[in-house]
């Protein structure tokens, strides 16, 4: 039996990680708004547990980013397909990731994508050729290593 999965992002900021790579991915910021409200309304979370981000309510400690054409659980505003979550941790990124993600390009189109992401704040690091191919390997606002194939 295969199983559903999430990607988990540990992070200083995460929402604003969220945001840079919801625009790298194209995905789109889940919203959590009637979740929040009912956790405010049981007692479970106070003011200090959410900020407002373009309007909505939003975990300041916890962001997560979805593919847009995968369902969302209509009362939490979980995607119930591909995401990505971002957690705040307090200690920072210290070392070389062990996992990372390959964001892949169209035929010819690599270049453009890597300008469009240092645009969005990503920087690059390095063209690694490999028989037969190359990729870009960058880096997201957070240090984070990724390649642009």
């Amino acid at each position: 039996m295969a199983l559903d999965y999430q990607i988990v992002v540990d992070c200083a900021e995460p929402l604003t990680l969220s945001r840079f790579w919801a625009a790298a991915m194209g995905y789109e910021p889940e919203d959590n708004s009637a979740l929040i409200e009912h956790v405010l309304a049981e007692g479970i979370a106070g003011e200090d547990d959410y900020t407002v981000v373009d309007g909505r309510k939003a975990w300041r400690t916890i962001a997560v980013i979805r593919h847009p054409e995968d369902p969302v659980h209509e009362f939490t505003g979980a995607g119930l397909g591909r995401r990505v979550l971002f957690q705040q941790v307090p200690e920072p990124k210290t070392v070389k990731n062990r996992m990372h993600l390959d964001l892949r390009t169209a035929p010819g189109e690599r270049d453009a994508e890597v300008a469009r992401l240092e645009g969005l704040g990503a920087v690059s690091v390095a063209v690694v050729e490999e028989p037969g191919a190359s990729h870009v390997r960058m880096r997201d606002p957070e240090g984070n290593e990724f390649d642009v194939q």
